[in-house]
């Protein structure tokens, strides 16, 4: 039975298609003969207490020259029949927060949205791994910028980051008694907020592997982010090469320590940051790496959540 997918994004025309994974979940959409639409920037509301959205049609296409049409935006109710991707990246602000919000309401009315909004809500990307310590390197959070100078100390080299980045962005690699430390975390912290501090793994000059979860089990391959040139951050953001690579024991008792807990919270498509033996984040907002796994073994990700997604909506029926 066709779907409504209604797909609330970042602006369609800004994306990269050979590394987009909400264009890979639409082709997929579209292959199975759902219908696609598209939220235009800024148009979740309430009216009445309904959830609302200004929508439009949208046509996609696996071509970089031009790779969707959109018809004229209507607004609509979102309810019964509509399967809303929440796929906006990071930050999690307050517009975010309140997405997830109106996003809730529509789930109430029948709605189903993927991730789960109170879900989004709940896991911060980085704090979300430390519900799992045992798989995680030795951390500290705090706002004190004296507990993360005294963490560096004691590891001599770490990773300090904000909780509410993406990308690699304002993530720094501070030795002990490098002259910049204090300036870096008054970056961090000087208004009063928190700040990540994680020992460094060295093993990440061999890549920061992405490991993908569909509705609880685990794709069987990582795309590693190997840091190019001077650079120590992976992220592809910051110029990182991705490399596929089979999953190793480690990875996949890692991904079976997340796994059911993410599946039980509603988290169909979810995506584990792991440097050498250590979970360091988990994303949930809007997971990438489905276009690069696809292309160099031949997979089809989004199929799985699709799946997952069908297998639910016929559950309800």
């Amino acid at each position: 039975m066709p779907l409504d997918i209604v797909v609330v994004m970042d602006p369609i025309e800004s994306i990269t298609i050979a590394k987009d994974s909400t264009f890979a979940m639409l082709l997929e959409a579209q292959r199975r003969s759902h219908r696609l639409w598209y939220v235009v920037p800024g148009g979740l509301g309430l009216r009445d207490g309904k959830a609302v959205a200004m929508m439009a049609p949208l046509t996609v296409r696996d071509d970089p020259d031009g790779w969707f049409e959109l018809g004229p935006a209507s607004q609509f109710d979102l309810g019964p029949g509509h399967v809303v991707l929440m796929r906006r990246d990071p930050p999690v602000d307050n517009d975010y927060i309140h997405d997830t919000q109106i996003l809730s309401l529509a789930q109430l009315a029948g709605a189903m949205v993927v991730n789960d909004p109170q879900g989004l809500r709940d896991y911060n990307e980085k704090l979300a791994a430390l519900l799992f310590p045992h798989c995680c390197p030795p951390t500290v959070v705090s706002r004190d910028p004296a507990v993360l100078k005294a963490f560096v100390a004691e590891h001599e080299v770490a990773v300090l980051k904000p909780l509410d980045g993406m990308g690699g962005r304002s993530i720094f690699r501070v030795v002990h008694g490098d002259a910049n430390t204090n300036v870096i975390l008054e970056t961090l912290v000087g208004e009063g907020s928190l700040a990540m501090a994680q020992r460094y793994l060295p093993e990440i000059t061999q890549g920061d592997k992405r490991i993908l979860l569909v509705d609880g089990e685990v794709v069987d391959y990582t795309l590693a982010r190997i840091p190019q040139g001077d650079e120590f951050r992976g992220n592809l953001a910051a110029g990182g090469r991705g490399e596929g690579r089979p999953l190793s024991d480690r990875d996949r008792w890692i991904a079976a320590q997340v796994a059911p807990e993410m599946k039980r919270r509603g988290m169909l498509f979810v995506g584990l940051d792991v440097i050498g033996d250590y979970l360091t984040e988990v994303n949930v907002t809007s997971p990438t790496c489905i276009r690069e796994l696809d292309a160099q073994f031949g997979l089809n990700i989004s199929s799985g959540l699709f799946d997952a997604i069908e297998a639910r909506i016929a559950a309800t029926a």
